[in-house]
Protein backbone atom coordinates (compact mmCIF):
# COMPACT_ATOMS: atom_id res chain seq x y z
CA UNK A 1 0.00 0.00 0.00
CA UNK A 2 1.22 3.48 -0.87
CA UNK A 3 2.09 5.53 2.23
CA UNK A 4 2.06 9.27 2.80
CA UNK A 5 3.62 11.06 5.74
CA UNK A 6 0.99 12.32 8.16
CA UNK A 7 3.09 15.33 9.04
CA UNK A 8 0.67 16.98 11.51
CA UNK A 9 0.48 13.91 13.72
CA UNK A 10 4.19 13.19 13.32
CA UNK A 11 5.04 16.72 14.41
CA UNK A 12 2.89 16.33 17.53
CA UNK A 13 4.90 13.27 18.52
CA UNK A 14 8.20 15.02 17.73
CA UNK A 15 7.17 17.95 19.94
CA UNK A 16 6.41 15.52 22.79
CA UNK A 17 9.73 13.66 22.52
CA UNK A 18 11.46 13.43 25.86
CA UNK A 19 8.52 14.67 27.93
CA UNK A 20 7.69 12.58 31.02
CA UNK A 21 4.12 11.88 29.83
CA UNK A 22 2.89 8.46 28.74
CA UNK A 23 1.98 9.14 25.11
CA UNK A 24 -1.25 7.35 24.16
CA UNK A 25 -2.20 7.27 20.47
CA UNK A 26 -5.97 6.89 20.08
CA UNK A 27 -8.54 7.00 17.29
CA UNK A 28 -10.97 4.80 15.41
CA UNK A 29 -9.74 1.39 14.26
CA UNK A 30 -7.73 1.37 11.01
CA UNK A 31 -7.20 5.14 11.13
CA UNK A 32 -3.41 4.72 10.91
CA UNK A 33 -2.22 4.64 14.52
CA UNK A 34 0.24 1.79 13.96
CA UNK A 35 1.62 3.36 10.78
CA UNK A 36 2.09 6.64 12.63
CA UNK A 37 4.09 4.82 15.29
CA UNK A 38 6.24 3.30 12.52
CA UNK A 39 6.81 6.76 10.98
CA UNK A 40 7.86 8.17 14.33
CA UNK A 41 10.18 5.22 14.99
CA UNK A 42 11.90 5.89 11.66
CA UNK A 43 12.19 9.59 12.53
CA UNK A 44 13.83 8.74 15.88
CA UNK A 45 16.30 6.40 14.16
CA UNK A 46 17.34 9.17 11.77
CA UNK A 47 17.44 12.05 14.23
CA UNK A 48 18.60 10.67 17.58
CA UNK A 49 22.04 9.07 17.42
CA UNK A 50 21.73 8.12 21.11
CA UNK A 51 18.42 6.32 20.67
CA UNK A 52 17.73 2.83 21.95
CA UNK A 53 14.37 1.82 20.52
CA UNK A 54 12.40 -1.00 22.17
CA UNK A 55 9.56 -1.70 19.73
CA UNK A 56 6.87 -4.31 20.42
CA UNK A 57 3.87 -5.19 18.23
CA UNK A 58 1.67 -7.57 20.20
CA UNK A 59 -0.22 -8.65 17.06
CA UNK A 60 2.94 -10.40 15.82
CA UNK A 61 3.64 -14.01 16.71
CA UNK A 62 7.25 -13.34 17.74
CA UNK A 63 5.94 -11.27 20.68
CA UNK A 64 3.31 -13.85 21.69
CA UNK A 65 4.87 -14.60 25.08
CA UNK A 66 4.87 -10.88 25.98
CA UNK A 67 1.08 -10.99 26.35
CA UNK A 68 1.81 -12.00 29.96
CA UNK A 69 2.61 -8.77 31.78
CA UNK A 70 5.60 -10.06 33.78
CA UNK A 71 7.20 -11.22 30.52
CA UNK A 72 6.49 -7.87 28.88
CA UNK A 73 8.13 -6.01 31.74
CA UNK A 74 11.15 -8.34 31.72
CA UNK A 75 11.60 -7.90 27.96
CA UNK A 76 11.62 -4.11 28.15
CA UNK A 77 13.97 -3.99 31.12
CA UNK A 78 16.32 -6.51 29.49
CA UNK A 79 16.61 -4.26 26.43
CA UNK A 80 17.31 -1.11 28.47
CA UNK A 81 20.68 0.53 27.76
CA UNK A 82 22.37 2.92 30.14
CA UNK A 83 23.55 6.27 28.79
CA UNK A 84 21.08 5.93 25.90
CA UNK A 85 17.73 7.58 25.20
CA UNK A 86 15.43 4.61 25.75
CA UNK A 87 12.18 4.69 23.78
CA UNK A 88 9.41 2.14 24.33
CA UNK A 89 6.83 1.63 21.57
CA UNK A 90 4.04 -0.89 22.26
CA UNK A 91 1.40 -1.46 19.60
CA UNK A 92 -1.97 -3.02 20.58
CA UNK A 93 -0.98 -2.87 24.24
CA UNK A 94 -4.39 -4.16 25.43
CA UNK A 95 -3.47 -7.64 24.17
CA UNK A 96 -1.36 -7.97 27.32
CA UNK A 97 -3.66 -8.43 30.30
CA UNK A 98 -2.36 -6.22 33.09
CA UNK A 99 -0.50 -3.93 30.66
CA UNK A 100 -1.20 -0.92 32.89
CA UNK A 101 0.95 -2.44 35.65
CA UNK A 102 3.89 -2.62 33.25
CA UNK A 103 3.41 0.88 31.87
CA UNK A 104 3.12 2.39 35.34
CA UNK A 105 6.24 0.55 36.52
CA UNK A 106 8.29 1.63 33.51
CA UNK A 107 7.05 5.20 33.81
CA UNK A 108 7.85 5.43 37.52
CA UNK A 109 11.46 4.42 36.81
CA UNK A 110 11.95 7.56 34.74
CA UNK A 111 14.18 5.59 32.35
CA UNK A 112 11.85 5.36 29.35
CA UNK A 113 10.06 7.59 26.87
CA UNK A 114 6.81 5.62 26.43
CA UNK A 115 4.40 5.48 23.47
CA UNK A 116 1.44 3.07 23.22
CA UNK A 117 -1.48 2.34 20.93
CA UNK A 118 -4.35 -0.03 21.46
CA UNK A 119 -7.98 -0.91 21.01
CA UNK A 120 -10.03 2.16 21.77
CA UNK A 121 -12.51 0.22 23.88
CA UNK A 122 -9.64 -0.60 26.24
CA UNK A 123 -7.88 2.79 26.15
CA UNK A 124 -10.78 5.14 26.73
CA UNK A 125 -9.98 8.80 27.29
CA UNK A 126 -12.11 8.68 30.44
CA UNK A 127 -10.13 5.71 31.77
CA UNK A 128 -6.57 6.93 31.14
CA UNK A 129 -6.23 8.72 34.49
CA UNK A 130 -7.46 5.59 36.29
CA UNK A 131 -5.29 3.17 34.31
CA UNK A 132 -2.07 5.10 34.62
CA UNK A 133 -0.76 6.71 37.78
CA UNK A 134 1.54 8.96 35.74
CA UNK A 135 0.45 11.79 33.50
CA UNK A 136 -0.80 10.82 30.04
CA UNK A 137 -0.92 12.80 26.80
CA UNK A 138 -3.45 11.68 24.21
CA UNK A 139 -2.77 12.06 20.48
CA UNK A 140 -6.00 11.40 18.60
CA UNK A 141 -5.63 10.12 15.05
CA UNK A 142 -8.48 10.59 12.57
CA UNK A 143 -9.09 8.86 9.23
CA UNK A 144 -7.62 10.55 6.15
CA UNK A 145 -8.72 14.14 5.64
CA UNK A 146 -9.63 15.34 2.16
CA UNK A 147 -6.20 17.00 1.95
CA UNK A 148 -4.54 13.64 2.67
CA UNK A 149 -6.87 11.95 0.17
CA UNK A 150 -5.71 14.42 -2.49
CA UNK A 151 -2.08 13.88 -1.47
CA UNK A 152 -2.58 10.13 -1.83
CA UNK A 153 -4.35 10.05 -5.21
CA UNK A 154 -2.94 13.27 -6.74
CA UNK A 155 -6.08 13.94 -8.84
CA UNK A 156 -6.11 16.42 -11.70
CA UNK A 157 -9.42 17.97 -10.69
CA UNK A 158 -10.06 18.87 -7.04
CA UNK A 159 -13.83 19.12 -7.40
CA UNK A 160 -14.08 15.67 -8.97
CA UNK A 161 -11.83 14.34 -6.22
CA UNK A 162 -14.19 15.75 -3.60
CA UNK A 163 -17.13 13.97 -5.26
CA UNK A 164 -15.16 10.72 -4.91
CA UNK A 165 -14.17 11.49 -1.30
CA UNK A 166 -17.83 11.88 -0.34
CA UNK A 167 -18.21 8.18 -1.17
CA UNK A 168 -14.74 6.76 -0.47
CA UNK A 169 -14.13 8.56 2.82
CA UNK A 170 -10.88 8.49 4.76
CA UNK A 171 -10.35 4.81 5.65
CA UNK A 172 -7.09 4.53 3.75
CA UNK A 173 -6.96 0.74 3.95
CA UNK A 174 -9.81 0.64 1.44
CA UNK A 175 -7.85 2.58 -1.19
CA UNK A 176 -5.92 -0.49 -2.36
CA UNK A 177 -9.14 -2.03 -3.68
CA UNK A 178 -9.90 -1.04 -7.27
CA UNK A 179 -13.53 -2.14 -7.18
CA UNK A 180 -15.97 0.12 -5.32
CA UNK A 181 -17.92 -2.85 -3.98
CA UNK A 182 -14.73 -4.33 -2.50
CA UNK A 183 -13.86 -0.98 -0.92
CA UNK A 184 -17.23 -0.79 0.78
CA UNK A 185 -16.98 -4.41 1.93
CA UNK A 186 -13.62 -3.62 3.55
CA UNK A 187 -15.06 -0.55 5.33
CA UNK A 188 -18.15 -2.44 6.53
CA UNK A 189 -15.90 -5.23 7.83
CA UNK A 190 -13.76 -2.72 9.73
CA UNK A 191 -16.87 -1.37 11.40
CA UNK A 192 -18.43 -4.75 12.19
CA UNK A 193 -15.45 -6.91 13.06
CA UNK A 194 -13.18 -4.38 14.74
CA UNK A 195 -15.12 -1.45 16.16
CA UNK A 196 -18.33 -3.20 17.22
CA UNK A 197 -16.45 -6.35 18.27
CA UNK A 198 -14.30 -4.29 20.63
CA UNK A 199 -17.41 -2.78 22.19
CA UNK A 200 -19.07 -6.15 22.68
CA UNK A 201 -15.94 -7.56 24.26
CA UNK A 202 -15.36 -4.59 26.56
CA UNK A 203 -18.94 -4.23 27.81
CA UNK A 204 -20.04 -7.89 27.47
CA UNK A 205 -23.04 -6.96 25.33
CA UNK A 206 -25.48 -9.81 24.76
CA UNK A 207 -28.17 -8.05 22.73
CA UNK A 208 -26.21 -7.75 19.49
CA UNK A 209 -29.31 -7.02 17.39
CA UNK A 210 -30.18 -3.98 19.51
CA UNK A 211 -26.60 -2.71 19.28
CA UNK A 212 -26.73 -2.93 15.49
CA UNK A 213 -30.14 -1.21 15.35
CA UNK A 214 -28.95 1.72 17.47
CA UNK A 215 -25.76 2.05 15.41
CA UNK A 216 -27.70 2.06 12.14
CA UNK A 217 -30.21 4.59 13.48
CA UNK A 218 -27.37 6.92 14.47
CA UNK A 219 -25.75 6.51 11.04
CA UNK A 220 -29.04 7.27 9.33
CA UNK A 221 -29.49 10.39 11.45
CA UNK A 222 -26.06 12.03 11.40
CA UNK A 223 -26.43 15.82 11.69
CA UNK A 224 -29.97 15.47 13.09
CA UNK A 225 -30.77 16.39 16.69
CA UNK A 226 -30.98 13.02 18.45
CA UNK A 227 -31.76 11.81 21.95
CA UNK A 228 -31.69 8.37 23.53
CA UNK A 229 -35.41 8.70 24.22
CA UNK A 230 -36.15 9.43 20.55
CA UNK A 231 -34.16 6.37 19.47
CA UNK A 232 -35.86 4.21 22.09
CA UNK A 233 -39.32 5.39 20.98
CA UNK A 234 -38.52 4.75 17.30
CA UNK A 235 -37.08 1.30 17.87
CA UNK A 236 -39.88 0.35 20.29
CA UNK A 237 -42.35 1.08 17.51
CA UNK A 238 -40.61 -1.57 15.38
CA UNK A 239 -39.32 -4.00 18.01
CA UNK A 240 -39.90 -4.90 21.63
CA UNK A 241 -39.98 -2.18 24.29
CA UNK A 242 -36.55 -0.58 24.75
CA UNK A 243 -35.33 1.45 27.72
CA UNK A 244 -33.86 4.85 26.77
CA UNK A 245 -31.15 4.41 29.45
CA UNK A 246 -29.95 1.28 27.64
CA UNK A 247 -29.91 3.22 24.38
CA UNK A 248 -27.93 6.02 26.01
CA UNK A 249 -25.36 3.52 27.33
CA UNK A 250 -24.94 1.98 23.87
CA UNK A 251 -24.51 5.45 22.34
CA UNK A 252 -21.75 6.15 24.85
CA UNK A 253 -20.05 2.86 23.97
CA UNK A 254 -20.04 3.79 20.27
CA UNK A 255 -18.55 7.19 21.08
CA UNK A 256 -15.96 5.64 23.40
CA UNK A 257 -14.77 3.49 20.48
CA UNK A 258 -14.49 6.62 18.30
CA UNK A 259 -17.15 5.33 15.91
CA UNK A 260 -19.20 8.49 16.59
CA UNK A 261 -18.54 11.92 18.06
CA UNK A 262 -21.18 13.64 20.17
CA UNK A 263 -21.64 17.38 19.62
CA UNK A 264 -23.53 19.34 22.26
CA UNK A 265 -25.76 22.36 21.68
CA UNK A 266 -24.65 25.89 22.62
CA UNK A 267 -26.98 28.83 23.28
CA UNK A 268 -25.19 31.69 21.53
CA UNK A 269 -27.26 34.46 23.09
CA UNK A 270 -27.20 33.06 26.63
CA UNK A 271 -23.63 31.78 26.26
CA UNK A 272 -24.43 28.45 27.89
CA UNK A 273 -24.44 24.79 26.96
CA UNK A 274 -27.78 23.05 26.54
CA UNK A 275 -28.12 19.67 28.20
CA UNK A 276 -30.90 18.05 26.18
CA UNK A 277 -30.47 16.48 22.74
CA UNK A 278 -27.21 16.34 20.82
CA UNK A 279 -25.98 15.64 17.32
CA UNK A 280 -23.82 12.66 16.46
CA UNK A 281 -21.27 12.50 13.66
CA UNK A 282 -19.46 9.45 12.28
CA UNK A 283 -15.69 9.34 12.61
CA UNK A 284 -15.70 8.63 8.90
CA UNK A 285 -18.68 9.17 6.65
CA UNK A 286 -17.79 6.13 4.51
CA UNK A 287 -19.12 3.86 7.28
CA UNK A 288 -22.61 5.14 6.54
CA UNK A 289 -22.41 4.40 2.83
CA UNK A 290 -20.80 0.99 3.44
CA UNK A 291 -23.46 -0.05 5.96
CA UNK A 292 -26.61 1.63 4.64
CA UNK A 293 -25.88 2.09 0.95
CA UNK A 294 -27.70 4.89 -0.84
CA UNK A 295 -30.61 4.82 1.62
CA UNK A 296 -31.41 8.47 2.46
CA UNK A 297 -27.99 9.52 1.14
CA UNK A 298 -28.35 13.24 1.76
CA UNK A 299 -25.18 14.94 0.48
CA UNK A 300 -25.82 18.03 2.59
CA UNK A 301 -25.75 15.96 5.78
CA UNK A 302 -22.69 14.02 4.63
CA UNK A 303 -20.89 17.30 3.97
CA UNK A 304 -21.86 18.51 7.42
CA UNK A 305 -20.31 15.32 8.84
CA UNK A 306 -17.11 15.96 6.85
CA UNK A 307 -16.87 19.52 8.19
CA UNK A 308 -17.53 18.40 11.79
CA UNK A 309 -14.69 15.87 11.73
CA UNK A 310 -12.36 18.32 9.98
CA UNK A 311 -12.97 20.90 12.71
CA UNK A 312 -12.15 18.28 15.36
CA UNK A 313 -9.09 17.28 13.35
CA UNK A 314 -7.94 20.91 13.40
CA UNK A 315 -8.23 21.02 17.17
CA UNK A 316 -11.48 22.93 17.67
CA UNK A 317 -14.10 22.27 20.29
CA UNK A 318 -17.28 21.85 18.26
CA UNK A 319 -20.85 22.74 19.26
CA UNK A 320 -24.22 23.15 17.55
CA UNK A 321 -25.28 26.79 17.82
CA UNK A 322 -28.80 27.83 18.89
CA UNK A 323 -29.99 31.43 18.44
CA UNK A 324 -33.61 32.62 18.62
CA UNK A 325 -34.86 29.07 17.93
CA UNK A 326 -32.69 28.92 14.81
CA UNK A 327 -29.80 26.52 14.45
CA UNK A 328 -26.26 27.31 13.35
CA UNK A 329 -24.50 24.14 12.25
CA UNK A 330 -21.29 24.72 14.17
CA UNK A 331 -19.74 26.97 16.77
CA UNK A 332 -16.02 26.13 16.58
CA UNK A 333 -13.89 27.27 19.53
CA UNK A 334 -10.13 27.12 20.03
CA UNK A 335 -8.86 29.14 22.99
CA UNK A 336 -9.80 32.78 22.19
CA UNK A 337 -10.83 31.93 18.62
CA UNK A 338 -14.48 31.36 17.74
CA UNK A 339 -16.08 30.77 14.32
CA UNK A 340 -19.76 30.40 13.39
CA UNK A 341 -20.28 28.01 10.47
CA UNK A 342 -23.14 26.96 8.25
CA UNK A 343 -22.76 24.05 5.81
CA UNK A 344 -24.82 23.56 2.66
CA UNK A 345 -24.69 21.36 -0.42
CA UNK A 346 -26.16 23.86 -2.87
CA UNK A 347 -26.69 27.62 -2.38
CA UNK A 348 -27.29 28.47 -6.04
CA UNK A 349 -30.96 29.23 -5.39
CA UNK A 350 -31.86 32.54 -3.72
CA UNK A 351 -34.24 30.92 -1.23
CA UNK A 352 -31.65 28.37 -0.09
CA UNK A 353 -28.93 31.02 0.15
CA UNK A 354 -31.17 33.29 2.24
CA UNK A 355 -32.13 30.43 4.56
CA UNK A 356 -28.49 29.53 5.19
CA UNK A 357 -27.20 33.04 5.84
CA UNK A 358 -30.17 34.25 7.89
CA UNK A 359 -29.04 32.69 11.23
CA UNK A 360 -25.51 34.01 10.68
CA UNK A 361 -26.79 37.54 10.01
CA UNK A 362 -28.61 37.51 13.35
CA UNK A 363 -25.38 36.99 15.32
CA UNK A 364 -24.35 40.33 16.80
CA UNK A 365 -20.86 39.67 18.15
CA UNK A 366 -17.67 40.27 16.16
CA UNK A 367 -16.49 36.68 15.70
CA UNK A 368 -16.05 35.42 12.10
CA UNK A 369 -19.02 33.88 10.29
CA UNK A 370 -18.68 31.42 7.45
CA UNK A 371 -20.89 29.57 4.98
CA UNK A 372 -19.18 26.45 3.58
CA UNK A 373 -20.84 25.08 0.44
CA UNK A 374 -20.29 23.54 -3.00
CA UNK A 375 -19.74 26.87 -4.72
CA UNK A 376 -16.89 25.71 -7.01
CA UNK A 377 -15.75 29.36 -6.96
CA UNK A 378 -13.22 31.47 -5.12
CA UNK A 379 -14.22 32.66 -1.65
CA UNK A 380 -16.15 35.91 -1.36
CA UNK A 381 -17.92 38.04 1.25
CA UNK A 382 -21.63 38.67 1.78
CA UNK A 383 -22.66 41.08 4.54
CA UNK A 384 -19.55 40.16 6.52
CA UNK A 385 -20.06 36.41 5.98
CA UNK A 386 -17.29 34.54 4.21
CA UNK A 387 -18.64 32.20 1.52
CA UNK A 388 -16.19 29.35 0.91
CA UNK A 389 -16.13 26.33 -1.39
CA UNK A 390 -15.97 23.19 0.77
CA UNK A 391 -13.24 21.44 -1.23
CA UNK A 392 -11.02 24.52 -1.05
CA UNK A 393 -11.72 24.97 2.67
CA UNK A 394 -10.82 21.35 3.38
CA UNK A 395 -7.53 21.90 1.56
CA UNK A 396 -6.84 24.92 3.78
CA UNK A 397 -7.04 27.42 0.94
Amino acid sequence: MKLIERSNYLQKLIDLKGTPDIKVITGVRRSGKSKLLEEYTEWIEKNDTEANIISIDLTKLKFEELKEYHKLNEYVEAHFEKKKNNYVFIDEVQMCEGFELVINSLHSSGDFDIYITGSNAFLLSSDLATLFTGRTYEIEVYPFSFAEYVDYFKPGNVQEAFDSYLIDGGMAGSYVYKNQEERMKYIADVYDTLIVRDIRQKYKIRNIVLMDKISEFMMDNISNITSSRKIADTLTHNLEKINHKTVGAYQDYLCNAYAFYKVRRYDIRGKKYLASSEKYYLSDHSFRYAKLGTKNYDYGRIMENVVAIELLRRGYEVYVGVLYKKEIDFVAIKRSEKIYIQVSDDISGDATFDREVDPLLKIKDAYPRMLIARTRHDKYQYEGIQIVDIAEWLLGR
